[in-house]
């Protein structure tokens, strides 16, 4: 879905914004600005999908203190580069999350975001997701993908600047990958299903 153009007395971000909060989404459906060309309907996630969001909510809520929430389905602005994402999971402070005067949560607030590909993300969560979290910044970005060429792995990015990320780190499912702090924690993935158990 394209939104119309925008007023003149606002700006197109702000229009983009509009757009978004009026949609009436249904189904589980989850609505994104992934690129220019506005608002998109993104459909729920396959249950193997699902499941490793739960897997790792469950290692994040161990560490997370209690003024930080473990969020699915909130949404993110990223101002600087016109773009709302619905991460699969996100660690942003509640005060953030409960400050109606910042809705959407702004994207350089979030201490994590986590994206689980599907066969209908491919292109979304390894490219034009991880150059947003980068421009956002997002100082770590948790890239779980079943459908990796090379076999199905995680790659945690680090260090954000200059609109990339500046360091990765990558594991095949079945290995432990590590969180640095403020989490300071293993993710084991070795219970993530592989693509043969996701449905065709």
């Amino acid at each position: 879905m394209t939104e119309a153009a925008p007023a003149a007395e606002s700006s197109r971000w702000d229009h983009v914004l509009r757009t978004w909060r009026e949609l009436d989404v249904h189904d589980g459906r989850r609505a994104e600005i992934v690129d220019d060309d506005g608002v998109v309907l993104v459909a729920p996630p396959p249950e193997p999908h699902t499941y490793i969001a739960a897997r790792v909510n469950r290692a994040l809520l161990s560490t997370v203190p209690d003024d930080r929430g473990v969020y699915q389905t909130l949404g993110i602005q990223l101002p600087v580069v016109e773009r709302l994402y619905v991460p699969d999971l996100v660690v942003m402070p509640e005060s953030v999350v409960l400050d109606p005067s910042v809705s959407p949560c702004p994207a350089d607030e979030a201490e994590l975001v986590v994206e689980i590909v599907s066969r209908s993300s491919m292109d979304v969560d390894r490219r034009k997701k991880l150059w947003g979290y980068a421009h956002a910044p997002v100082p770590l970005y948790l890239l779980i993908d079943a459908w990796d060429d090379m076999g199905p792995s995680v790659t945690l990015y680090e260090q954000p600047g200059n609109g990339r990320y500046n360091h990765a780190t990558t594991v095949e499912f079945g290995e432990k990958i590590g969180l640095p702090e403020p989490f300071g924690l293993e993710i084991d993935t070795s219970r993530f299903p592989r693509p043969d158990q996701w449905p065709s």
